[in-house]
C-alpha cells in the first residue's frame, strides 16, 4: 500500500526561536507532521478465508448494538451508542481485538462491548486538553516524530515528573495514547513508545498498583495498538519494578520490548531526538507545543470524522479510508451490507450442519 502521507519533513507550526535564547535557529519547538523520506510503510494485512468469516460475524453482532452500559458494575444503567462510538468500531478495530483474542470471536465479541462501556467510566470526552495540560507542563511525555515502519512516537521522561501520584497522571497517559493514534497515517494501526530513564530518581517511579493497572488499559483496551518499546538509561529500581509487573504482561507484548538498544536503530535520526541518540535539538516550552500538538491531533480527527459521515456513517468503516488513503469507503467498494453478511453466515452453517448429517445417522 502506497503510503499517502507526505514524506518531506516539513513540521507542524513551526516557531522561530528567540535570538534571545542562544539556540540554534534549527531548534525544534513543535511536532512533526510528517515522517520522514526514509520511513517504510507497514505491509497490508490479508485475511484467510475463515479469518474473514470470523470478522464478519463481529461486524454483524456489533452493527446491531443499539445501548451500551455506563459503566462496568452489574446492572448498571444503558444509554444509547453514540457516532462517536460506532466510527470507532472501524474494520481494523474488530480485526485488533480478534487477533488479541486469538480469532475467538465470542472471546473478541465481549472485549470490544467492555472497552466502549471503559471508554465511558473512564471518562474520555471529559479529559480534554485543558483538563490534562498541566500534566504535561514540564513535557514528561512528548510525541515527535516517527520511527522507520512510520509509527508515530510517543516519548516518556519519568525524570520530569511534576505532579503527585494519582489518576490524573494515568489519564494523561490515555490521552496522549487517544492523540498518538490521531495522528497515525493510512495503514498504521501501532506506535513506537521510547522511555528515557536518565536522571530518574527512585521516588518518580510509579507504584506497583499504577503499573499494574497500566499494562490492564493498554491490553484490554488498546490491544494490537504497541509496534515497539524502546527503553534506556534504565536503573537498577527499574529491574525490581519491572520483575513484580511482567507476569502481567503479554507475551507477545514482551517481544515488542528493546531495552539498552539504540534507537537510533529504529527512528529515523531526523527525526529522533539528540537526548535519545538522534540529530533533532527540541526545546519542550508548554506555551508553544501543547495547543500545536492538539491542533495538528484535532485537525486530523475532524477531517476523519468528515470521511465517516461522507462515507455513511457505517460501523465497519476502513481506518485507511478514514485516515485519507487510497481505499474506497464501504459504501463506495461494493462490500456487503450487514444483512448480506447476516444471510451469508447462516448459509455457511445450514451448509456446515448438512455435511454433518449424514456421518451423525451412520
Amino acid at each position: 500500500m502506497a503510503n499517502t502521507m507526505l514524506q518531506s519533513p516539513p513540521m507542524a507550526n513551526d516557531q522561530a526561536p528567540d535570538p534571545q535564547d542562544g539556540l540554534s535557529p534549527n531548534v525544534q519547538k513543535t511536532p512533526f507532521a510528517h515522517p520522514s523520506s526514509g520511513s517504510h510503510d507497514p505491509p497490508p494485512v490479508t485475511l484467510t478465508s475463515t479469518q474473514e468469516t470470523k470478522y464478519n460475524s463481529v461486524l454483524n453482532t456489533v452493527s446491531s448494538w443499539t445501548t451500551i452500559a455506563n459503566a462496568s458494575a452489574a446492572n448498571a444503567p444503558t444509554s444509547p451508542i453514540t457516532d462517536a462510538e460506532r466510527m470507532w468500531l472501524t474494520r481494523e478495530c474488530l480485526l485488533r481485538y480478534l487477533r488479541a483474542s486469538k480469532w475467538s470471536v465470542p472471546d473478541a465479541i465481549r472485549r470490544l462491548l467492555e472497552t466502549l462501556t471503559w471508554r465511558r467510566e473512564w471518562g474520555l470526552i471529559e479529559h480534554t486538553a485543558d483538563y490534562i495540560s498541566i500534566e504535561n507542563e514540564t513535557g514528561k511525555q512528548l510525541i515527535l516524530g516517527y520511527d522507520i515502519d512510520v509509527r508515530p512516537c510517543l516519548y516518556l521522561n519519568p525524570s520530569k515528573q511534576n505532579t503527585e501520584k494519582g489518576p490524573r497522571q494515568l489519564q494523561h497517559l490515555v490521552f496522549m495514547l487517544e492523540r498518538t493514534i490521531d495522528l497515525m497515517g493510512p495503514g498504521q494501526e501501532t506506535l513506537a513508545l521510547l522511555i528515557n530513564f536518565q536522571q530518574m530518581s527512585s521516588g518518580q517511579s510509579p507504584s506497583i498498583a499504577q503499573g499494574r493497572q497500566t499494562m490492564n488499559i493498554l491490553q484490554n483496551h488498546y490491544p494490537e495498538r504497541l509496534g515497539r518499546a524502546c527503553v534506556i538509561n534504565i536503573p537498577w529500581f527499574f529491574w525490581v519494578f519491572y520483575k513484580t509487573i511482567s507476569p502481567f504482561i503479554d507475551p507477545t507484548t514482551k517481544q515488542k520490548l528493546k531495552f539498552n538498544e539504540p534507537i537510533s536503530l529504529h527512528v529515523p535520526p531526523e527525526q529522533l531526538l539528540k537526548t535519545h541518540g538522534g540529530e533533532v535539538e527540541f526545546l519542550y516550552t508548554h506555551e508553544i507545543y501543547w495547543p500545536a500538538i492538539n491542533q495538528l491531533a484535532g485537525e486530523r480527527k475532524k477531517k476523519q470524522e468528515e470521511r465517516w459521515v461522507k462515507g455513511g456513517k457505517r460501523v465497519g468503516e476502513s481506518e485507511v479510508y478514514l485516515k485519507g488513503g487510497d481505499e474506497k469507503s464501504i459504501s463506495e467498494s461494493n462490500v456487503d451490507t450487514v444483512d448480506e453478511v447476516t444471510e451469508k453466515i447462516q448459509e455457511m452453517q445450514t451448509t456446515e450442519k448438512a455435511m454433518q448429517q449424514p456421518l451423525e445417522t451412520q
